[in-house]
């Protein structure tokens, strides 16, 4: 029972219920009837159809998606969307349906239990849909059935696993009906600015972050939708499906903060969790020593230990986004979020487009040299004795394996799982002290950052 009620409170998402539905769209309606009668004449004559012969012998198929000048059609659009979404919201299982669900599942079971697990069998299943919702119909099917098949001498299936897949696909579309409320465009993505309010209307509903000052509300939320702009929107086009924000794990992490009582390490490696939004921030802050709101390459440089190289970090204000010289928070905030997931495909792109000096594509000897040049002066400046370059370029083609011998590209470091150690050691004398040191952990020695 307390995986039903945690499932429950997670099926509860930021959608609004029929009623405030209801309320919004009768607070509405009135105006909109008053515009409607007032520009549909003027309307009508400036955009009728009639002008085209054509129209005439062939019906038009097509209609462009209405400008935002265009406040009639696109305010006819957004009714008969937010209709839409009312109709599919009513057709989902609600809490008290999935509370009745379990019990009738609970109670017709198909004996014998196997390991204290409950299991059905079809006939049985079939009575549970005809006495519970009759929109489990849609969830309960012949060929859901028999995926959910686990080699059971009588063909019975988990109540378990059948209750998880309702709550889960309840869960999804409603999440699905809750976002596509805030795209404005009704193409399937949202904008930056989309995303910003979601998670905006989304924070009242997060115990986690009830002690949150309101001050700071505007930087979480910078710091939440980075997330998923730099890992689902590696283009850069600025808009992020919602088939891939459903598809990945950060709704999740950010719902997980509905959890009251969450412990303190699920906090810490969540970075939606308030500790961790504060620990950015504050990051950014005691960075900041001339209190501008912008980061100089200096400053920069004294991120964690300061084991960045000169060499890295000139890049990084070369090939990234900045103001006059100088870093924005946004920025700073992808190559955080860079340094802390090295080893996954969108942090590596970053990477490789800054150790691509050449713009070539590929990571030649010369280029490795030109990086790892600088952490063989840092090595001097702390008086250890340098690494020879060339055994370290034949441990990185080694442990690379590119297709070509003479040449690493992206594609070969995607393909290695080697990236972020490869990473780390051209551009940190921690990240490369950590790699050649790696049999001997219990020697002292700089931490990551």
């Amino acid at each position: 029972m307390d995986l039903l009620v945690e499932g429950l409170r997670k099926c509860t998402t930021t959608m609004p219920d029929n009623a405030e539905i209801n309320n919004a769209n009768n607070n509405t309606l009135n105006g909109e009837c008053d515009m409607f009668s007032t520009i549909f004449e003027e309307w009508k004559s400036n955009k009728s159809d009639a002008s085209n012969p054509t129209f005439k012998t062939i019906p038009k198929f097509f209609h462009e998606i209405p400008e935002d000048a265009d406040s009639l059609p696109l305010k006819l659009r957004e009714e008969g969307r937010s209709l839409f979404l009312q109709r599919r919201n009513i057709t989902l299982l609600d809490n008290n349906e999935l509370r009745t669900l379990w019990v009738l599942l609970d109670k017709y079971h198909s004996p014998p239990n196997v390991r204290e697990e409950q299991l059905i069998s079809y006939i049985d299943l079939k009575k549970v849909v005809g006495k519970a919702s009759c929109k489990c119909k849609e969830y309960f099917t012949a060929k859901l059935f028999a995926q959910l098949q686990q080699n059971d001498v009588y063909n019975r299936i988990s109540i378990l696993a059948l209750f998880n897949y309702a709550m889960r696909k309840a869960w999804l579309q409603q999440t699905r009906i809750g976002l596509s409320l805030y795209d404005a465009s009704g193409k399937g993505y949202l904008r930056e600015s989309d995303l910003e309010s979601y998670i905006l209307d989304l924070i009242p509903t997060l115990p986690q972050l009830d002690g949150l000052e309101k001050s700071f509300h505007s930087f979480y939320v910078c710091t939440a939708v980075r997330k998923f702009l730099f890992f689902l929107d590696p283009m850069r086009t600025g808009k992020i499906r919602i088939q891939d924000i459903l598809a990945c794990s950060f709704l999740d992490d950010l719902l997980e903060l509905r959890d009251g009582n969450l412990p303190k390490d699920l906090q810490d490696a969540n970075w939606f969790s308030a500790p961790s939004a504060l620990r950015v921030y504050g990051q950014y802050l005691n960075l900041d020593k001339d209190h501008n709101g912008m980061l100089s390459k200096n400053e920069l440089a004294g991120l964690g230990t300061g084991t960045l190289t000169s060499v890295f970090l000139e890049r990084v204000y070369q090939e990234c986004l900045t103001y006059e010289g100088e870093m924005d928070y946004k920025t700073y905030l992808d190559f955080v979020l860079a340094l802390e997931n090295r080893q996954e495909p969108q942090s590596l792109h970053y990477f490789f487009r800054i150790l691509d000096i050449k713009g070539k594509g590929y990571l030649d000897a010369f280029t490795l040299n030109y990086f790892f040049r600088a952490i063989q002066d840092q090595m001097k400046q702390n008086g250890q004795d340098p690494v020879n370059f060339q055994d370290v370029k034949d441990e990185m083609f080694d442990m690379i394996k590119p297709a070509d011998p003479t040449k690493i590209t992206l594609q070969d470091i995607l393909n290695c799982g080697q990236g972020g150690t490869l990473i780390s050691i051209l551009i940190d004398l921690n990240g490369f002290w950590n790699h050649e040191n790696r049999e001997t952990r219990g020697v002292e020695g700089p931490t990551d950052i």
